[in-house]
């Protein structure tokens, strides 16, 4: 609960806050005195001596306890403390963009460090982080499709989602991009965006689905919904290691790539296709999609304080008042 409050509060006099330094310092002083005031008389034996502590001197030190708190809650008062809210204004327009996820058994391919689909979602969060203003969805395909994400412009939620996301999470094995793309199509169809992408990622081995990938293509065109394409992966071998009953084995391994279809897709919505043998250029690739694609965006941020400082200035009269009370009625000292 404390760090939550730190986490949200702001102080408009900060420097006055040093003068809680004071408050040890004082305490010392006070203690040091008071020793100091303490009477001594040598004697032999206090057998004899009754005992004289009293529920009054033995809270002697409260009225200056009290003053103590008083003095921290009227230097925190002092310092206005008050909280801080963020606030975000955008104007104009923005676009809408599904980033579309091929999550079948072929993107867990090493080709990719550490494969090609955990590759792929950190490219794209980090897409997502420079698309303030835009409202982004996500949609996911192995042999069948799912929305993980509408589009929003929560952009923390996406960020989640993405992170989410995992090969086997449909359950189904298999690649039908044409489901894949024509789900994130229907998350677009009635957006009002200026503009309307999607970002299909995956290796292009397509087999098949309830939607082929040449009606899911006519139907981004019908939407007005341009298709950016990315081949990940290659058409090479690669070593890998296999268990076989005689042990651990390395064996030649041809990596599953097919960009005639993707870039057919990218051509006749009007996008572009991309192709990413490893994280780097897949990198350069999100970065040169969003350079194509400009949001007329500007986005204004500005603070809103909310004053905070009464509560701790109605405490500390309070503990003063009742410091000052105590000290001349209950603790009062007679000459």
């Amino acid at each position: 609960m404390l760090t939550n409050w730190l986490q949200h509060t702001d102080f408009a006099y900060p420097w006055v806050l040093l003068l809680l330094l004071l408050i040890p310092l004082i305490a010392y002083v006070y203690s040091r005195r008071q020793i100091k005031l303490k009477a001594n008389l040598p004697i032999s034996s206090t057998r004899f001596i009754n005992r004289t502590r009293t529920l009054k001197t033995t809270l002697k030190p409260l009225p200056f306890v009290l003053r103590l708190l008083a003095l921290a809650f009227l230097i925190v008062a002092l310092a206005r403390p008050r909280d801080k809210f963020t606030q975000t204004e955008t104007n104009g327009k923005g676009i809408d963009i599904v980033l579309c996820f091929d999550i079948s058994g072929s993107m867990t391919e090493r080709d990719f460090v550490p494969n090609r689909l955990e590759a792929a979602k950190e490219v794209a969060s980090n897409f997502v982080q420079q698309r303030p203003g835009d409202r982004i969805g996500i949609t996911i395909f192995s042999n069948i499709s799912f929305t993980l994400c509408p589009v929003t412009t929560d952009h923390n939620m996406v960020l989640q989602q993405i992170q989410k996301i995992n090969s086997g999470y449909l359950q189904e094995e298999g690649t039908a991009i044409g489901s894949g793309l024509a789900t994130s199509i229907d998350r677009l169809q009635y957006s009002k965006a200026k503009s309307k992408i999607i970002i299909l990622l995956t290796d292009g081995v397509d087999f098949g689905g309830k939607v082929s990938p040449d009606i899911a293509t006519s139907m981004a065109k019908t939407f007005g919904i341009r298709v950016y394409t990315i081949g990940i992966g290659s058409d090479k071998q690669i070593d890998e290691t296999v268990q076989t009953p005689f042990g651990p084995q390395v064996q030649k391994h041809q990596l599953e790539f097919n960009p005639t279809l993707l870039k057919s897709i990218a051509s006749q919505t009007g996008g572009q296709y991309f192709q990413a043998e490893d994280k780097d250029a897949l990198q350069k690739i999100y970065s040169s999609i969003n350079q194509l694609e400009k949001s007329d965006i500007k986005i204004t941020t500005y603070n809103r304080y909310e004053e905070k400082f009464l509560p701790w200035l109605i405490l500390g009269l309070i503990f003063l008042f009742v410091e000052i009370v105590l000290r001349y009625t209950v603790f009062r000292r007679f000459p």
